[in-house]
């Protein structure tokens, strides 16, 4: 079908959708890719970043009792959580809009088309199969028009929200993890302070292990969110 008699056949409003439908694929693409290379660069680093973010915090804290580090520290995970899932979240209005609307533009503008294609021939008088035909298929690329700028929204839709769980996942993972070293490191100063020197040194070496377990969950996340 060639597309210039498709144009000569549309009027304002059916070129105004056409313009609308394509400035939405545009956007679409571009969000949905940035968005997919955002969300898997953040699942491979969340747990990392999650550990890093803590540290100063639980430094802060090594004068505390274990109710007032624990609280603290839960408060920290859930602040930068909440944060990781923002930024997880950003472009998806835009997708999910996209593939919402695109159709319904189209539908709306196949029916125009069709209402603009009567009109003519009403006007011309000529009302055959050949000059019914032509200008009715012709509006109807824009149900077309409309399907195809959707689907690939909605592929990028569903895939960044995949990724998205797992960036949540591995947070949430993390974070109990974090905790439980924390309520650890939060008993050793009270063992420390009743012990005798060789219980001092067993403490210490209970603290290096804990801290080595600590190295090798984050490696074991890290491992995870680049498979």
């Amino acid at each position: 079908m060639d597309f210039t008699a498709y144009w000569q056949y549309s009027d304002m409003v059916t070129k105004s959708l056409f313009f609308v439908l394509l400035a939405l694929s545009v956007i679409s693409w571009v969000t949905g890719i940035i968005r997919v290379l955002q969300s898997r660069k953040l699942a491979a680093n969340v747990a990392d970043d999650l550990s890093q973010q803590i540290q100063p915090k639980q430094a802060e804290l090594t004068e505390s009792d274990a109710a007032t580090r624990r609280l603290v520290t839960e408060q920290t995970l859930l602040k930068h959580i909440g944060r990781y899932r923002f930024a997880s979240e950003r472009g998806l209005p835009i997708l999910g809009t996209t593939a919402a609307i695109a159709p319904f533009i189209g539908l709306f503008g196949t029916v125009w088309g069709i209402f603009h294609a009567l009109h003519n021939i009403g006007m011309s008088g000529q009302a055959g199969l050949g000059q019914v035909a032509a200008p009715v298929g012709e509006a109807l690329i824009m149900t077309g028009l409309g399907i195809a700028v959707a689907i690939p929204a909605v592929v990028f839709y569903n895939l960044a929200v995949r990724i998205n769980r797992r960036v949540m996942y591995h947070a949430n993972d993390r974070a109990h993890d974090l905790l439980a070293n924390s309520a650890k490191l939060a008993a050793s100063p009270q063992s420390r302070a009743n012990s005798t020197p060789i219980a001092t040194q067993s403490q210490s070496a209970k603290d290096q292990h804990i801290m080595a377990e600590g190295v090798q969950q984050a490696g074991h996340y890290s491992r995870s969110a680049s498979s």
